[in-house]
């Protein structure tokens, strides 16, 4: 082989000549990357559940880098203030919504549900005691069953915030989650509201309560998967990320 007939094929290697996809070929990798990426659609109950995991301390990861935090409040008798009172709470109330910058996603959600009859039996059951009164207590524990009824049609309202954060890991976004919580914690106590961060046992049952309106409470947490910390489904299957790694690095050394 002559160097002129060497040159010439170490081109042809180099810059091989680009060949036109035929309709079929173009066909058949449309249908393998449509197959992988799937139709966007869910397919079981567990898909369509709008967050990846949920921690026992109440953080939960929304999508890869989006963790989100809730409160649950009390309300504020807004209507029977005095008028100064009215301007002081709507002050600070704004102050409380400016508080939140572009990078804080902020969510209220006012939730009524059928409340549980043996929940509301226990609130207002007054217990007998060892004197002549259980009778008049008897009448004041049924006057309350029936005012309960009356009032809220048999409903529980509740009232929550939500904050959500992008955030690399758990522990950048646990960080900052914690220093927002106090931050909302201090201004609803200007406001004069109760209220307290949810853990992700509540968190849990007030999924379950909007997805299960008239279905009994589940199993949300196993009393291991709180001690390492694992995160849930809502499902209560536990997510053994830890014990596998765990389980990983014992196969390894062996």
């Amino acid at each position: 082989m002559s160097m002129a007939e060497r040159k010439t094929q170490s081109r042809a290697v180099k810059n091989p000549v680009k060949r036109k996809l035929t309709r079929a070929e173009k066909k058949e990798i449309a249908a393998v990357i449509q197959a992988a990426k799937g139709d966007g659609k869910p397919h079981t109950a567990q898909q369509t559940i709008p967050y990846l995991q949920m921690y026992p301390d109440g953080i939960c990861r929304v999508t890869e880098k989006k963790y989100s935090k809730s409160l649950v409040f009390e309300d504020i008798n807004y209507q029977l203030a005095q008028a100064d009172d009215k301007t002081a709470i709507f002050e600070n109330w704004c102050d409380f919504l400016n508080y939140f910058d572009a990078s804080v996603s902020v969510q209220l959600s006012f939730i009524n549900q059928g409340a549980r009859k043996e929940k509301a039996q226990a609130a207002i059951e007054i217990p007998a005691q060892d004197d002549a009164f259980n009778s008049i207590r008897k009448e004041y524990a049924d006057m309350l069953k029936n005012q309960l009824e009356k009032g809220n049609n048999g409903l529980e309202k509740c009232k929550y915030i939500t904050f959500s954060i992008e955030a690399d890991n758990l522990a950048a976004a646990k960080a900052r989650l914690s220093r927002i919580e106090t931050d909302v914690l201090n201004n609803f106590k200007v406001l004069g509201v109760t209220a307290r961060p949810m853990n992700g046992q509540e968190r849990l049952n007030v999924l379950h309560g909007i997805f299960h309106p008239e279905g009994e409470p589940c199993l949300l947490y196993t009393s291991d998967a709180a001690d390492e910390e694992d995160s849930v489904d809502l499902g209560g299957r536990r997510i053994l990320k830890k014990k596998k790694s765990k389980e990983k690095l014992r196969a390894d050394k062996t």
